[in-house]
C-alpha cells in the first residue's frame, strides 16, 4: 500500500482512478489517466517549498540503501563491524560487484517497520558505524577498489554512550582520513544528508 503526503492527494486520487479503470477493463481510460498522472507528477513536483522537500527526503516509500546494494551489485558480502566495540547496523558496508568492476559500498541504513528501524537506530550511526566505515575505506584503498558512499541520516546519534564512546572524535577521524584516501569515490544522498552524520561518510571525489 502506497503512502501519500498531503501534497501528494492529486496524485492519490488518479492512481486510485487508474486502479478503478483497469479493474473496470476500460484501457482507454487507463491510458488517459496515465497521461494525466504524468503531468500531474510534474506540477505537484516542480513547486516544491522547503518542508515539502524535506518531506519527500523522508518520504517511507523512498528507496533505502539496501534496496539500492540489491539492485546494483552482484555477489554483494556484507563487513561487519568496528574492531573495537560492536557491530552497528546503522551503517552497512559491502564489497561487490557492479557491472565488470569490484567496488565497496558504505551507507546509512534506516530501516523498514518499527522492529527494524530500531534494530538501525533509524539510520542514526554511533561512532562505531562511523569507525567501520572508515576500516572498509582503508580496506577498499588497500586493494584500490572504488567506493560508492549512500548518504541517508537526520544526524549522528546524539545519545550519551555515543557522546562517551568518542562520537565526535569519529567524525573528525573519517573527515580527515576520506579527504586524503587515494581510491575513487562517490557519495550520494539518497533521502536526507544530516548534520555531522552525513559528512562523515561525505567526503568524496
Amino acid at each position: 500500500m502506497a503512502n501519500y503526503l498531503d501534497f501528494e492527494k492529486p496524485i492519490k486520487q488518479i492512481d486510485e482512478d487508474i486502479t478503478a479503470a483497469k479493474i473496470r477493463g476500460d484501457e482507454d481510460a487507463v491510458e488517459i489517466l496515465n497521461k494525466n498522472l504524468e503531468k500531474e507528477i510534474s506540477k505537484v513536483y516542480k513547486n516544491l517549498n522547503e518542508y515539502q522537500r524535506l518531506q519527500l527526503a523522508r518520504h517511507p516509500d523512498r528507496p533505502y540503501a539496501i534496496d539500492y546494494i540489491r539492485a546494483l551489485l552482484q555477489d554483494a558480502r556484507e563487513l561487519h563491524g568496528d574492531r573495537a566495540f560492536r557491530d552497528d547496523p546503522s551503517i552497512v558496508c559491502y564489497l561487490g560487484i557492479m557491472g565488470n568492476r569490484k567496488i565497496a559500498v558504505i551507507a546509512e541504513q534506516k530501516g523498514r517497520g518499527t522492529k527494524n528501524k530500531l534494530k538501525r537506530n533509524f539510520g542514526m550511526p554511533h561512532p562505531e558505524g562511523y569507525r567501520k566505515a572508515l576500516r572498509v575505506a582503508k580496506l577498499a584503498e588497500k586493494f584500490n577498489l572504488p567506493i560508492l558512499f549512500l548518504i541517508d541520516t537526520p544526524g549522528a546519534y546524539p545519545g550519551l554512550g555515543a557522546e562517551e564512546r568518542g562520537q565526535s572524535e569519529a567524525i573528525a577521524r573519517n573527515l580527515y582520513e576520506l579527504s586524503d584516501l587515494k581510491t575513487p569515490t562517490i557519495a550520494v544522498v539518497i533521502g536526507e544528508g544530516g548534520s555531522g552524520g552525513a559528512l562523515a561518510i561525505g567526503v568524496a571525489d
